[in-house]
């Protein structure tokens, strides 16, 4: 029993954290390499006492986690090995000058991993140039040959300041001489141009005339006796000649280590791929030379015209720029065919060449201020990317070419390269900057195969005694034996050992029996596992689309939900955050959070967090009675009981409560004090936590009171009284002044007033006799 439970335990343990290379049931090292960069293979004899065979296949870390310690780890790495590097151009120590470097280079990827590497190419200070100058000779560039006669001399000159090493040859076409491109009288043969009058050479395909040579001479005397052709229809056979230019190296004299421009000369569009078919030519173009003995093309009424693709094929193939001198009516078709050629350029020709020397001379200058890189060879399978780090700074992601190119001039580029799959055998391709013969050689070998079936031991005692060979730690069974080590003949495997119970499918028919084991088969979806092949991790429910809403695992069908999930799904979150009410409370005290969501308990309660209820109480208020019962009884178990069973409620004096849950109330009691506690809801009903009574106001001080207010009427009647004596005083002042006032006003004598009688009085004594004295009386 307890190698089962620890059997068990690692395969519950490998399905959680295992890495995902051993989802994919690889059964040998090889198709373990195959599933991707990130898979390696356990070669470990005894891995597979704990688990299977398929699970020696995991990441690297997994593996070491698991016990296969890192050299019984098969993981091979990608490299990338230079071969060759000679350095660029002057700056190398040898005679070969190259004018890209690396020169050579050998990598080895993983099905499925990437490679980035850098490249530099160098712009040559004097490289050798050959112009081969390909014109139509047809009756409507009459006026253009007589435009060229001095063309070799100017060319040269103008080419002098650019290079010491410059040649020139000369070719001409017109058409395929067939019908219904031309007409076939005896007598519009030998004179196509009879209908107007002028006498014109009988029409041609393509003539090769003049070979690559330094002597300008030539070239004018060859240009000199020159005449034209003629034929019925608008296209010429010019690619004809094209093809013919590129393929007859050997005759037209192009060099190996020169820049070879291809001069094309044209009024009129070019037949190409199936025009031929008009006349009965139905032969493909095969890219062969066949220029005779006269250096005419032989097999123009044979062969087919080429196709756009085949030109691109040989050009590239042979190196050759192309550039199309046309007058402007054709501009636009020929700009649609160097779209597809690679370093094609396009000019516009004046009505009779007269800028013929101009447009070469820019074409040549444009193609030899920008490095393009292009691809040669098989690259099937391969996906290659290019970044390109151009001598000005400029950093193009996507790019592989570099503009305003000054001779001497270095640019680099990022090559990145990615294998999709396997590959049969080593393959070999090219990177090369076009125009440049120099070219960076690829060999690129694919790491499928793993290094331990070098050393396999044949017959060996751990499968089974010698029933079969170990072969990167796993078993390779002899002919009629099966198992992990070799251990069943084919035909004993214990059958019913494989089935759940009696009548149930042979590993649920998920897998095949093999002495007794189910060995489960692979599954696109994911991991299929178990004694039975009845478990995987895969077929759990699915919220929104997603296997256990995302925050699971699936284990033998049922979610194992991540910390902070609950639910079948695992989509109800355990936290309570999106539940608390902007009170604070969980769901305002009236209900439960259930998957992050408010379950309202209380009748009438509603809204996100039951914070809608008008017939619902302040729930702080509920409880009160129970509280103020509770808090200041004598006996609070046996007077409170019925209050508080009444309320559903449960005081408390414990400090240890979910605060996150809980309630804080403060109320004011009927006797004016504060009343504190925690209510949290449960199920049976409210659990009052630490009640709390405090700030109580004190009982009121009679005597105090009492002299306070005596002596507040005394000191209010003194003030009174002193006030009303203030304001009696003003009174009378101001009746004095005024009396004052009025008596200063008066304006007569006090004598003359007839109210006035004054307190004395005189009169004469009649009877006193005197000297006349009189007496005053009072």
């Amino acid at each position: 029993m307890g190698i089962v439970s620890l059997y068990l335990v690692l395969h519950f343990w490998l399905v959680t954290v295992g890495g995902t290379c051993s989802q994919f049931k690889a059964l040998s090292c090889d198709e373990c390499l195959q599933l991707g960069p990130q898979c390696a293979w356990c070669t470990l004899q005894n891995f597979t006492d704990f688990f299977s065979i398929n699970e020696r296949c995991d990441t690297p870390e997994a593996l070491l986690q698991k016990g296969c310690s890192g050299e019984f780890v098969e993981f091979p790495v990608t490299n990338v090995k230079v071969l060759k590097d000679q350095g660029l151009g002057k700056r190398a120590s040898h005679t070969n000058v190259s004018y890209i470097a690396p020169q050579k280079m050998r990598l080895q990827l993983r099905p499925g991993s990437q490679l980035t590497f850098q490249i530099q190419v160098q712009e040559p200070e004097d490289h050798p140039v050959d112009i081969y100058y390909l014109m139509d000779l047809s009756a409507s560039m009459i006026d253009d040959l007589k435009m060229i006669k001095d063309l070799g001399s100017t060319l040269s000159k103008e080419m002098a300041k650019l290079t010491s090493k410059f040649r020139l040859g000369f070719g001409s076409f017109v058409e395929k001489p067939v019908l219904p491109f031309i007409k076939i009288t005896d007598e519009e043969l030998a004179n196509p141009c009879r209908s107007v009058d002028y006498e014109c050479l009988p029409t041609f395909g393509y003539r090769h005339l003049l070979s690559l040579t330094s002597s300008t001479d030539k070239f004018n005397e060859i240009i000199s006796k020159q005449r034209v052709s003629a034929n019925i229809d608008v296209p010429e056979g010019g690619f004809d000649a094209i093809m013919q230019a590129a393929v007859c190296g050997d005759r037209i004299g192009w060099q190996n280590n020169s820049m070879k421009l291809l001069v094309f000369v044209s009024d009129a569009d070019s037949h190409f791929g199936m025009d031929s078919k008009m006349s009965g030519i139905v032969v493909p173009n095969d890219g062969e030379c066949y220029l005779d003995d006269n250096n005419e093309y032989s097999m123009t009424a044979q062969l087919e015209y080429p196709t756009l693709g085949q030109l691109v094929d040989k050009l590239v193939e042979n190196n050759i720029l192309l550039i199309f001198a046309v007058t402007e009516n054709q501009r636009q078709n020929y700009e649609n065919y160097a779209s597809l050629i690679p370093g094609a350029t396009v000019g516009v020709l004046a009505s009779d060449s007269r800028n013929i020397l101009e447009l070469i001379m820019n074409s040549y200058k444009e193609l030899r201020s920008e490095i393009d890189l292009e691809v040669l060879g098989n690259t099937e399978g391969l996906q290659i990317s290019f970044t390109a780090l151009c001598q000005d700074g400029t950093i193009i992601p996507g790019g592989k070419k570099c503009s305003n190119v000054k001779a001497g001039d270095v640019v680099s580029f990022n090559v990145t390269v990615e294998l999709k799959s396997c590959l049969a055998g080593p393959r070999r391709f090219s990177l090369r900057p076009v125009g440049f013969q120099d070219a960076l050689e690829m060999e690129l070998e694919s790491q499928c195969v793993c290094d331990c079936h070098q050393t396999p031991e044949a017959n060996s005692a751990f499968c089974s005694r010698g029933r079969g060979a170990l072969d990167c730690g796993a078993c390779v069974c002899d002919p009629g034996f099966v198992g992990p080590k070799c251990e069943c003949t084919e035909g004993q495997e214990q059958i019913s050992d494989c089935r759940a119970h009696e009548g149930a499918e042979m590993c649920s028919g998920l897998g095949e029996c093999f002495c007794g084991q189910c060995v489960c088969h692979p599954s696109s979806f994911g991991r299929v596992y178990g004694p039975y092949c009845e478990c995987d991790n895969f077929s759990c429910l699915r919220f929104r689309g997603e296997l256990c809403g995302g925050h699971g695992e699936c284990d033998c069908g049922e979610c194992v939900c991540h910390s902070g999930w609950m639910g079948e799904f695992c989509n109800c979150s355990t936290s309570s955050n999106s539940c608390v009410s902007p009170d604070g409370s969980i769901c305002s005290g009236r209900g439960k959070c259930v998957c992050g969501k408010c379950e309202c308990s209380v009748p009438g309660a509603s809204g996100e967090w039951c914070q809608r209820c008008s017939t619902c109480g302040d729930i702080c208020s509920l409880p009160r009675t129970c509280v103020e019962c509770y808090l200041k009884a004598k006996d609070p178990l046996d007077e409170c009981a019925l209050k508080c069973n009444s309320l559903h409620a449960t005081v408390s004096n414990s400090t240890d409560f979910e605060e996150s849950r809980a309630t804080l109330c403060t109320l004011q009691s009927e006797d004016h004090c504060l009343l504190s506690f925690s209510l949290v809801d449960r199920d049976h009903g409210s659990i009052i936590y630490n009640p709390k009574l405090y700030d109580c106001p004190e009982p009121p001080n009679a005597p105090l009171i009492a002299l306070g207010v005596c002596m507040s009427v005394l000191i209010i009647g003194i003030m009174l009284l002193v006030i009303w004596k203030f304001l009696i005083s003003v009174h009378d002042r101001k009746e004095v002044a005024k009396f004052e006032a009025e008596k200063a006003k008066a304006k007569w004598q006090s004598g003359t007033n007839p109210l006035f009688r004054s307190s004395t009085s005189t009169f004469k004594n009649v009877t006193y006799k005197s000297t006349g004295q009189q007496k005053t009386f009072f």
